[in-house]
C-alpha cells in the first residue's frame, strides 16, 4: 500500500461521508465531488450543506462539518460528457486509489461512474458504492430512518405501550460507513498480493440486518414473534433486571447481567427487601420483573445519581448515569480526544472523537482543517491535473466545474 491513499468521494448526506471521514483520519487523501450550481438555481452540492445551524456562510452549516473535516472538495457536472470526461482525465492525472459513491445505482451509467467505465483512468482502481438495497434494487432510495423502519429497528425502539421510533442517531447510515471503509481497506491489502482492484458494493439494509444478530436467530426458538420481539422501553429483552431508575436529582442506568450480580445487589444496606426465592435465577426474576422494577425504583429514588452510582460500583455493577449529549461532551475521557477544526470566523471547534487514535491524528494534535466549501479546491486540484488557467475558467463557463 502507498503512503497516501487518494480517493475520489461522489458523497453527500451521512452514510458515505462518514466512510470517508474515517479515511481521512488515517492521512489518506479524500477529495469529495458535488454537483455545480445549475442555472435554474437551488442549493447545489451535498444537501447537508444548508442543514444545522447557520454558521453565515450559506453552503457551511452545522450539521455538515463533522463528517468533512479534513478533506477536499470539487464540483464536476457529471450530466454531461464533458464533465465525465473531466473526471476520467482527473482519476488517470492524479492516480485515484479509491473511488466511492452513495448515489442511487440507477445513476451509475448515466453519470458516467460505473466501475468499467473508471476503471479505463485506472484499470486498479477500488471502486465502492452505497446505496439503500445495492444493485439488485436501482431505484431504492436510503434515508435512515425509513430504512430503521423496514428493517425492525423501529419496530423494537420504545415504550412497550407507545409508538415505535427509532433510534436516537442515524444507525444505519453509521453501520453502512463503517462497512465500506472496512471492505475499502480489505481490497487495499487484497490488492498488495494480486495488484488489481475490485468493485463492491453496500447495501444498507444488508447491513441492518446483519446487526440483528440479536434478534433474527431467535425466529427459530420462539413459538411465536411476539413472546420475544416487541418494544421493550429501557429494559433489556432477556436479562433482568437492566433498566433506567429515578433518583433524587436524574435518571441513572443499572445493567444487572447475571445471579452473581443480583445476589450481591439484594446484599446491600437497604435492598434486602428485593431477595425472593423465586428471584433467585434470571427466568425467575424475568417472570417477576414489573414488580422487581417498581421495588427498585422506590430504593433508588431516596438516592442521589452519585450516590447510587457509587453504592453499585462498590460491588462492580455496570451503572451509569443518563447523560446528555452536553454532559458526555464534558466527560474527562472524551473530552480530552476531541478532533479539532478552526471554523472560517477562527474559533476552534471541539467536533467528536475519532474510533482510534492513529497516528496521523496524534502527529496532526487531533486537528483536522475545516470542511470545505462547495468547490474550494477546483483550481487546485485542476492545476494538479495539467489544466491551466484557461482551460479551467472554460470549464466554469461552460457548467462543467
Amino acid at each position: 500500500m502507498k503512503k497516501t491513499v487518494t480517493v475520489f468521494s461522489l458523497e453527500q448526506a451521512l452514510a458515505l461521508p462518514f466512510a470517508t471521514q474515517r479515511m481521512v483520519h488515517l492521512g489518506w487523501r479524500v477529495i469529495r465531488i458535488e454537483s455545480p450550481p445549475e442555472e435554474n438555481g437551488g442549493n447545489p452540492g451535498d444537501p447537508n450543506r444548508y442543514i444545522g445551524a447557520d454558521l453565515g456562510y450559506k453552503d457551511l452549516h452545522s450539521y455538515y462539518i463533522a463528517p468533512n473535516v479534513g478533506k477536499e472538495a470539487i464540483t464536476i457536472n457529471l450530466k454531461k460528457k464533458d464533465g465525465q470526461d473531466l473526471l476520467l482525465k482527473l482519476i488517470k492525472e492524479l492516480n485515484v486509489d479509491v473511488f466511492l459513491c452513495n448515489t442511487m445505482p440507477k445513476r451509475y451509467k448515466q453519470l458516467g461512474i460505473e466501475y468499467k467505465t473508471l476503471k479505463k483512468a485506472n484499470p486498479n482502481i477500488i471502486w465502492c458504492s452505497i446505496s439503500a438495497q445495492g444493485p439488485y434494487y436501482p431505484e431504492a432510495a436510503g434515508y435512515d430512518p425509513a430504512l430503521q423502519a423496514m428493517m425492525g429497528y423501529t419496530f423494537l425502539t420504545g415504550e412497550s405501550n407507545g409508538k415505535p421510533v427509532p433510534c436516537g442517531i442515524p444507525i444505519i447510515d453509521l453501520k453502512s460507513g463503517d462497512e465500506a471503509f472496512t471492505q475499502v481497506l480489505l481490497a487495499l491489502l487484497e490488492k498488495q498480493k494480486t495488484g488489481k482492484g475490485k468493485e463492491i458494493f453496500i447495501s444498507m439494509t444488508q447491513c441492518a440486518a446483519s446487526w440483528l444478530i440479536t434478534a433474527l436467530p431467535q425466529l427459530n426458538f420462539v413459538k411465536s414473534e411476539s413472546e420475544l420481539f416487541k418494544r421493550s422501553g429501557n429494559e433489556h429483552r432477556s436479562f433482568i433486571p437492566c433498566n433506567a431508575y429515578p433518583t433524587k436529582d436524574g435518571m441513572i442506568y443499572l445493567a444487572i447481567g447475571n445471579d452473581n450480580q443480583w445476589s450481591k445487589f439484594c446484599s446491600l444496606p437497604g435492598f434486602e427487601s428485593l431477595y425472593k426465592t423465586e428471584r433467585i435465577t434470571n427466568e425467575g426474576r424475568m417472570k417477576d420483573k414489573e414488580n422487581i422494577y417498581v421495588e427498585i425504583g422506590e430504593i433508588s429514588k431516596k438516592y442521589t445519581a452519585k450516590d447510587f452510582f457509587d453504592l453499585c460500583k462498590s460491588i462492580n455493577l455496570s451503572v451509569a448515569p443518563v447523560n446528555s449529549i452536553k454532559d458526555v461532551a464534558e466527560l474527562e475521557f472524551i473530552e480530552s480526544e476531541m478532533i479539532n477544526s478552526k471554523m472560517p470566523d477562527g474559533k476552534n471547534a471541539k467536533l467528536f472523537p475519532p474510533a482510534y487514535n492513529s497516528e496521523f491524528l496524534k502527529t496532526n494534535k487531533m486537528t483536522l482543517q475545516c470542511a470545505p466549501r462547495l468547490g474550494e479546491n477546483n483550481d487546485k486540484i485542476l492545476s494538479e491535473a495539467g489544466f491551466n488557467s484557461d482551460e479551467i475558467d472554460n470549464f466554469t463557463k461552460n457548467n462543467i466545474i
